[in-house]
């Protein structure tokens, strides 16, 4: 189990490392970085807003389908 704590902690670092890697050699501004990491950052709320929505009414169908059996 020692291997994988060893794995996840380097897969972690590799990740922190490759985000600051990128930011440092995008060649767009500060600025515009920061805007478009926040319009991704919205866009994946909207997105699992959405699914989250679609799922209950999934679940809602399915358990008035169990009540009525």
């Amino acid at each position: 189990m020692r291997w994988f704590g060893n794995f996840l902690l380097g897969a972690l670092i590799g990740g922190i490392v490759g985000a600051v890697s990128v930011l440092l050699l995008t060649p767009a501004t500060g600025s515009e970085t920061r805007g478009r990491i926040a319009d991704y950052a919205h866009n994946v709320e909207d997105q699992v807003r959405q699914a989250a929505v679609t799922r209950r009414q999934e679940l809602q169908i399915e358990l008035e389908s169990l009540r009525h059996s």
